[in-house]
């Protein structure tokens, strides 16, 4: 008998790409193969993204388009998973298409809905009721999870996700994550670097580990507070783990300086920190809820500049969020300009249910203003990163290789066994060269020869 085939589609951040690779693990050694068509799968998961409406939407099209299918194929099974789950629990099951809903903390649970499903061709909820309250039973389920199922990233097997902290407790104003993903809590360090032993032995090579905020990770055990410079040291020990990189952090002093030594005395620790403004305004960082000053801010990314050479920022930005005046805006562009970040990622505000500021402010900033206050921030980094590029015109880069790059930038793409590879540097730097596919999982250098305010190019030295 041929195994039923799953299709798993993802939206949203790091730690959903995560969830769908334990989800895809946990299937396959359930008997399932995982297909990447839709058409030709007998289950399809949309594993879901709550942080914007703009996600939700781009899930509701999905639907639409399976419920078509299921007309044809009534037997056909879909799964909506992960934060919309969670937070729209069995209202989902008014969609025609859905048969199953699965919030992102009951994920364990996935095989055995499918095969109910399956089987009695019925309706299967699995949400957390109350996602504040701790619950020691469900967080050791979904550690044993992880650890169980834990593997390579999806079409790169050099990398790895590992989760450190699971949920959120900063409630910015904003944001649906605390009602999505319950509190924080912190894994056992020593579960975290078996994991990454394991993962190891697995031929990775790179792992990140993730967290809504990582840096403020902290373990009791043994009379001993562990923090992420700890999990740091553990893990830069383990043989065959070449990079170790960390996202998201918050920005406090919580444990900052000595993530910050770890950082620059450990060889394998990526030099590469991805730390949100959100914006560049006093007023507007209370409003959002968020526990610090613009200066307060600064002066933490210039700490770390001065104490981890060659470090790169990272940083996200809300532009449109209630009441942002021009001079608010402003504030957010001098930010910008003063960080000379690597890059940033910019968002244009949407209310979220259940938020504070859904509840109490409103959306009074039109969607043309959104859009040209995105275009206006985007443009003003784009210059900030072709400068940064620039500098590395003629220089040799070492690059962990992904693969064959799915865009055509090289005249050589395809001849003589010669591809278009596409990698990244240990600061997260894009790099474009050419190469032959047996290099896809191997550390090369390439010399760069072009850049672009995205992207370095260069060749094989």
């Amino acid at each position: 008998m041929n195994a039923r085939k799953v299709n798993i589609k993802c939206f949203g951040c790091q730690m959903n790409k995560l969830d769908s690779t334990l989800v895809a693990s946990a299937l396959g050694r359930a008997g399932f193969a995982i297909s990447g068509n839709v058409e030709n799968a007998d289950i399809v998961l949309i594993n879901t993204c709550s942080v914007r409406r703009h996600a939700e939407q781009r899930v509701f099209s999905h639907l639409g388009h399976l419920k078509h299918i299921k007309q044809k194929r009534p037997e056909l099974i879909v799964g909506v998973i992960g934060c919309m789950a969670q937070r729209l629990g069995v209202e989902l099951f008014e969609h025609k298409a859905v048969d199953i809903v699965c919030g992102s903390t009951q994920i364990p649970k996935i095989p055995e809905l499918i095969n109910k499903a399956l089987g009695k061709q019925c309706q299967s909820l699995a949400v957390t009721e109350q996602i504040r309250k701790p619950d020691n039973k469900n967080d050791k389920a979904l550690d044993d999870f992880e650890s169980a199922y834990s593997t390579a990233q999806q079409n790169l097997s050099s990398q790895a996700f590992v989760r450190i902290m699971r949920g959120c407790n900063k409630f910015c104003s904003y944001c649906v994550v605390p009602y999505v993903r319950g509190p924080e809590v912190s894994r056992n360090p020593k579960t975290i670097v078996e994991q990454a032993k394991r993962l190891s032995a697995q031929g990775v090579k790179q792992i990140t580990l993730l967290g809504q905020a990582v840096n403020c990770y902290k373990y009791a055990t043994c009379g001993k507070m562990y923090c992420l410079a700890d999990v740091l040291y553990e893990i830069s020990k383990i043989s065959g783990i070449e990079w170790v990189k960390f996202i998201t952090s918050y920005p406090t002093d919580i444990f900052y300086d000595q993530i910050l030594q770890a950082m620059a005395g450990l060889t394998k620790v990526c030099n590469y920190l991805h730390m949100p403004a959100q914006c560049g305004s006093d007023k507007m960082l209370k409003a959002m809820n968020r526990k610090y000053s613009v200066n307060k801010y600064l002066e933490l990314i210039e700490r770390a500049k001065e104490r981890v050479p060659g470090i790169e920022i990272a940083g996200d930005f809300i532009v449109g969020y209630p009441e942002e005046s021009e001079e608010i805006f402003a504030g957010s562009v001098s930010l910008v300009k003063k960080v000379r970040y690597k890059n940033i990622f910019v968002f244009k505000y949407s209310p979220r249910p259940g938020t504070k500021a859904e509840k109490y402010a409103q959306d009074d900033i039109s969607q043309e203003v959104k859009r040209r206050r995105n275009m206006e921030l985007l443009a003003v980094q784009e210059e900030i990163s072709g400068h940064l590029a620039g500098e590395f015109l003629g220089k040799t880069v070492r690059v962990l290789v992904e693969g064959p790059s799915k865009k055509a930038h090289l005249e050589a793409e395809n001849k003589d066994n010669h591809y278009q590879l596409v990698g990244r540097t240990a600061e997260d730097w894009i790099v474009v060269f050419g190469g032959t596919k047996e290099l896809a999982g191997e550390f090369v250098d390439v010399k760069i020869t072009k850049t672009s305010p995205l992207t370095l190019f260069g060749e094989l030295t």
